[in-house]
């Protein structure tokens, strides 16, 4: 398989997704779940899903669709990239073992065909605002926030290339 396979490979169906971290969860491993837009991928990101990958044996990160990207008022010209970029962008990691486009607001429904481990979401969140934490502490998973990185985000480099 070349390289390029290895990315497409990844990214896959809820579906898949279910059944993939079934199977390394029956072989011991733990499942890590993080997701995000991911627009113009930069360190923050790369800081923020490693770490999460640090947190188990197996990342999965769910990519939001355009369309809800939009619904999130992050502006009319967002996302810069779409969603198949977005996805290649995550699935290009080599420390991310899966990528699943979701297009609703939330992926709580996504967390709850994952089953992950541990749910991981960004330092601008509590716990209490993150979709699919009940659940996922429901069976005793764990619920981890991970530091931002100062000095980086989208909404700021997108600003800045404006002016």
């Amino acid at each position: 398989m070349n390289k390029r396979e290895l990315i497409a490979n990844k990214i896959i169906s809820r579906d898949a997704a279910a059944h993939i971290c079934a199977g390394w969860r029956l072989k011991g491993q733990k499942v890590v779940f993080t997701n995000g837009c991911f627009d113009l991928l930069h360190k923050g990101h790369i800081d923020s899903l490693l770490q999460a990958a640090e947190m188990g044996n197996r990342l999965v990160v769910g990519i939001n669709s355009d369309a809800s990207v939009k619904r999130m008022a992050k502006g009319p010209e967002r996302p810069l990239l779409d969603e198949v970029a977005r996805s290649w962008n995550i699935a290009a990691q080599t420390f991310v073992d899966a990528v699943i486009i979701f297009d609703e607001d939330t992926p709580a429904q996504l967390i709850e065909q994952v089953r992950p481990d541990v749910l991981a979401k960004g330092g601008d969140y509590t716990p209490e605002q993150i979709a699919g934490a009940s659940f996922v502490q429901s069976y005793g998973g764990e619920v981890r926030i991970i530091p931002l990185t100062d000095g980086y985000s989208t909404t700021a480099l997108v600003a800045k290339a404006r002016k």
